[in-house]
């Protein structure tokens, strides 16, 4: 179960305690480093690390609070900052070696996945032969793992913010074979001429040495402004730094799988670095959406323009949520709605997770608009669905309880690890090599936190109903399963359980005795229920690490049903992604689940670290899409505290269109850029026209299957045995 502690190191409250952090680079892609770390325990030096940290509280336990000085407004370099560099920070003390982890906003180099095991390429559907089209192994008793497949050959590809473009003329083409405009080292250059709607004025020539990438390039090139504007019938910049946000808790994550390897088996067996980047924490974010691109079939509904929220007569911009389809018709029942949009209005709604669109039926917009807030909420009650007016980053920020996005808590007294006989040491790519985590989660979040800890070296087995999870046959599918399901399930193991049964659950208490971890997000109270909560299993295992992702992490009162829109709605998550001359609606993109899931692990690593350094005590540890939602608006909430305007200003990270497709200019050079017509002009010379007068910007990617020959990731988006496209894993170590 856990290995001997270190014998050099004391036990600790928390999994970093005594240890020394320096942090140095820029705060878009420190912030979050600087601050979990803190919270985990590490104390922070460097000039740029006291900078992010600034405002969170001495670790004093799990959660802490405090106040911070106002923020920047999102885009604005920060004084005194190097806005073009990457991030680096060195961890150390206490009996560990040093760990050093890099972020960078794109890499000039990233390999494929452990996971690709096919060269294949564009987005043809998927056509794997027999030999590949076995499901996950599921069984109703333990079985041995998987082999996991052999890594790709050792091909990568240039900095991920620069692609030619789908529509890049041939010409755009060096003789080293990649793209003059957009080079590996250049991933926002533009090349010089010019145009009769360009002011007469240009601004200064660009510096020699080329321009980092920065989140508006990151979001454009990797999909996300294409997923997110789904909605919009166009892509859309979230306003918040939700790649640089994600590549903050990867690169937490990698630094604690590498403490996690020292522990149990000493520098031999752990990697001195760990690089990510916002580039793959942004591929890794539409990795669901990426393949559904690579399915033999269509999506389950149409991907069109529309969706929540609604607004009511008196002006309330709301979000609605149930998952019963009888639900959903009651609620519009009570309102008067017509039957026919009642009926064409389901299918979209329920599937909005996966397509990040609604197309609903205008009528029961308008439906909406014919009643008052407070009759809109008596039909919820009457019907069993859910309502959540959406709140103001203002509102969010008087409530705000300051609490870390994870609580741990050492559960029992220190035990020792039974002996088995298949107990792997770590290795440096592999650091949680021999680790196996019992994972019962559902949908996006808890499965998503299991994926991640499996590409670090893990053994996942999860816990399905009897006949598999359902979900594995939702479209669309590739080589007979869902390809949203692999892209979070694949490598894993599964074992049967009727967990309402007491047969089931004795068989997952009998699966716990042998397991480090076990994962679930299941509703408020059910394990409890079930007796199965941490109490219950720790008795069963003393030194388990029992980890809960919720919705709310029991931090709210009044919190509505715990999924993604409603919390974003809850949070001001909607506020927060859109810019101030648009009203606040929540992203169909599935921000939080994501953003959750990387917590969810992170925590877990967190937990896992502290039991090592107490001597096998077990840990519980909590997670949420509440914290992942504050992780996000971290900065916004901190400008509304210190009443500075929280919202993104009016057009920020709004593509430009062109005769073609779309531009993204970099955020610095957004307000400049915004002058120019550029819709008359292919893409290339518009980057031409915007390289002539000092700017820069970047083709903004609009369909996610133009990933698959996108020169930036050809080398590394491969195919797993399903033929699904498989992004590249998050980290890279040495």
């Amino acid at each position: 179960m856990t290995s001997p502690p270190l014998t050099t190191v004391r036990t600790a409250a928390l999994p970093l305690e005594s240890l020394r952090c320096d942090v140095a680079g820029p705060q878009e892609l420190t912030r979050v480093v600087a601050e979990h770390l803190r919270l985990l325990g590490a104390e922070i030096a460097g000039t740029a690390g006291r900078a992010e940290a600034t405002g969170t509280a001495a670790p004093a336990g799990a959660n802490g609070t405090g106040a911070t000085g106002a923020e920047a407004t999102p885009g604005a370099p920060e004084p005194g900052a190097e806005p073009h560099t990457h991030a680096r920070v060195v961890l150390t003390g206490d009996g560990f070696g040093p760990v050093t982890a890099e972020v960078h906003w794109a890499e000039a180099r990233t390999t494929a996945s452990r996971d690709a095991v096919s060269a294949r390429r564009g987005g043809d559907a998927c056509t794997p032969s027999e030999a590949e089209t076995a499901t996950p192994a599921r069984d109703t008793a333990t079985s041995p793992a998987r082999d996991v497949p052999p890594p790709a050959s050792d091909d990568v590809l240039p900095a991920a913010t620069a692609p030619a473009g789908p529509d890049a003329s041939p010409e755009d083409t060096s003789a080293e074979g990649t793209t003059q405009h957009t080079s590996a080292e250049d991933a926002t250059a533009v090349g010089p001429a010019g145009s009769a709607t360009a002011p007469d004025t240009p601004t200064p020539h660009l510096r020699e040495a080329p321009p980092t990438p920065d989140e508006a390039t990151v979001q454009a090139a990797t999909g996300i402004m294409s997923v997110h504007g789904r909605r919009d019938d166009g892509p859309r910049g979230l306003g918040a730094d939700y790649a640089a946000t994600a590549a903050g808790v990867l690169a937490v994550q990698g630094m604690l799988a590498q403490l996690i390897a020292q522990a149990r088996g000493g520098d031999a067996h752990a990697a001195g670095r760990v690089t990510t980047s916002a580039a793959r924490a942004g591929l890794l974010a539409v990795s669901q959406y990426l393949a559904a691109t690579g399915a033999d079939e269509d999506e389950a509904a149409r991907l069109a323009p529309g969706g929540p929220p609604f607004t009511s007569a008196d002006g309330t911009r709301f979000e609605l949520e149930t998952l019963d389809p009888g639900a959903w018709a009651a609620f519009w029942r009570a309102l008067d709605a017509p039957g026919e949009a009642i009926r064409a209005g389901w299918r979209p709604f329920q599937f909005r997770y996966a397509t990040a669109c609604a197309p609903i039926p205008e009528a029961l917009h308008a439906t909406a608009r014919a009643h008052a807030w407070a009759r809109i909420r008596q039909a919820a009650v009457t019907s069993g669905a859910e309502v959540c007016a959406l709140r103001t980053l203002e509102e969010r920020a008087a409530e705000h309880d300051g609490a870390a996005p994870w609580s741990l808590a050492r559960l029992g007294p220190a035990a020792a690890a039974p002996g088995r006989k298949d107990r792997r040491l770590p290795t440096p790519e592999l650091p949680l090599a021999g680790i196996t985590v019992l994972e019962a989660g559902r949908r996006i979040q808890a499965p998503l936190a299991a994926h991640l800890l499996r590409l670090l070296g893990a053994d996942i087995v999860r816990i399905e109903p009897p006949g598999g999870d359902p979900l594995r046959g939702m479209p669309p599918a590739c080589g007979g399963v869902s390809a949203r399901w692999l892209a979070l399930n694949r490598g894993k193991r599964a074992v049967e359980a009727d967990i309402k049964s007491p047969s089931g659950r004795r068989r997952l208490r009998e699966l716990v005795a042998d397991a480090d971890v076990f994962l679930h997000n299941w509703a408020p109270g059910k394990a409890a229920q079930l007796g199965l909560d941490a109490v219950d299993l720790t008795a069963v295992n003393p030194g388990l690490v029992y980890a809960y992702t919720s919705g709310w992490g029991d931090r709210l009162d009044d919190a509505p049903m715990g999924t993604d829109f409603m919390v974003q709605a809850r949070t001001a998550v909607g506020a927060a992604v859109r810019p101030a001359d648009e009203p606040p609606a929540p992203s169909l993109m599935t921000l939080l689940d994501v953003l959750g899931g990387l917590l969810g692990a992170e925590a877990v690593l967190a937990g896992l670290l502290l039991r090592e350094r107490n001597g096998g005590r077990g840990v519980r540890v909590d997670s949420s899409l509440l914290g992942a939602a504050d992780t996000l608006t971290a900065p916004a909430l901190r400008r509304a505290a210190h009443g500075a305007d929280p919202r993104p200003p009016a057009g920020f990270r709004r593509p430009l269109r062109t005769a073609d497709g779309w531009l993204a200019p970099t955020d610095t050079c957004a307000a400049a850029a915004a002058a120019y017509d550029l819709s008359a002009l292919p893409t290339p010379d518009a980057l031409d026209l915007l390289r002539s007068h000092g700017l820069t910007a970047t083709p903004v990617t609009t369909d996610l299957v133009a990933l698959h020959t996108d020169a930036r990731f050809t080398d590394s988006i491969g195919r797993d045995t399903h033929g699904a496209p498989v992004v590249p894993d998050p980290w890279a170590f040495s």
